[in-house]
C-alpha cells in the first residue's frame, strides 16, 4: 500500500513554500497542488529505479521489460536465483546488475526491511537504505518520496529540479548541486513538496514545448 500526504497537507506545504521562494511561488501559481508520485514499496520498485539511472526513459523501459520477461515476477528471490550474465544480457550494465543482486541479498537476509523503513523516522529510514550497497542518496530519497510519502525527502543533485528552479527563478545559470542543496534548506520541512512542485511544473513545461 502506498502512502502520500493528504491534499490538505500538501496544499498547506505549497502555500508555505510559495512564501519562501519566488520560483516555487511561480510553480504553484502555474500548476496548483501537484500530484504526489506514489509507488508500492518493494524490490521491484528499487530495481526499476536502479535500472533507470543515467539513461533515457525509453532505453530504461526497454531494458526493464526484458528483465521482467526473463524473471517473470521481479522479486528479490527471483533475482538471486537468476544467472547474473542473463540479467546483463537484458541490457543492464555490470555495476547495475551487481547492485540489483546486492539489494536482493539485503532484502532476503533481513538487512533491509522495507516495512521497517516505511515505519521508521526519516533519518533512520534513510540510514537503513543507504547501508545497502547499490542504494545511493538519490535512490534512497526517491524511495522515501514515492513509497513513504516523506514530506522532507529531497533528491539533492537532481538535474531536473535544478533546471526547473533556474527557469522559474529567471536565473542566468543553474546552481551547482551543493549550492542548490544549501538553498533548499530553507524549504524544510517540505522539501518533498517543493520537489513535486518543481517536477510538476517541469513536466507541464515540457509537454507544452517538447523540443530539446
Amino acid at each position: 500500500m502506498t502512502t502520500a500526504p493528504s491534499r490538505r497537507a500538501l496544499k498547506a506545504a505549497c502555500e508555505g513554500l510559495a512564501l519562501t521562494d519566488i520560483a516555487l511561488a511561480r510553480a504553484y501559481d502555474t500548476i496548483g497542488v501537484p500530484v504526489w508520485r506514489s509507488e508500492i514499496p518493494g524490490y521491484t520498485m528499487l530495481g526499476r529505479m536502479i535500472s533507470h539511472q543515467q539513461i533515457s526513459l525509453s532505453a530504461a523501459a526497454a531494458i526493464w521489460a526484458r528483465v521482467e520477461a526473463h524473471l517473470g515476477e521481479v522479486t528479490a528471490e527471483a533475482m538471486l536465483e537468476a544467472d547474473p550474465e542473463a540479467i546483463r544480457l537484458c541490457g543492464m550494465s555490470r555495476p547495475k546488475a551487481a547492485h540489483l543482486i546486492s539489494i536482493a541479498e539485503a532484502m532476503v537476509s533481513g538487512q533491509l526491511n522495507l516495512a521497517r523503513v516505511c515505519a521508521a523516522p526519516l533519518d533512520e529510514a534513510r540510514a537503513e537504505l543507504l547501508a545497502v550497497r547499490g542504494i545511493g542518496p538519490w535512490t534512497a530519497e526517491l524511495f522515501l518520496l514515492y513509497a513513504v510519502g516523506a514530506m522532507d525527502a529531497f533528491p539533492a543533485g537532481d538535474v531536473g529540479l535544478i533546471e526547473a528552479h533556474k527557469r522559474l527563478g529567471k536565473y542566468e545559470t543553474r546552481m551547482e548541486s551543493k549550492a542548490f542543496t544549501a538553498h533548499a534548506a530553507r524549504w524544510r520541512p517540505w522539501r518533498g513538496a517543493a520537489t513535486h512542485l518543481l517536477w510538476g511544473w517541469l513536466h507541464l513545461d515540457r509537454a507544452r514545448d517538447p523540443t530539446p
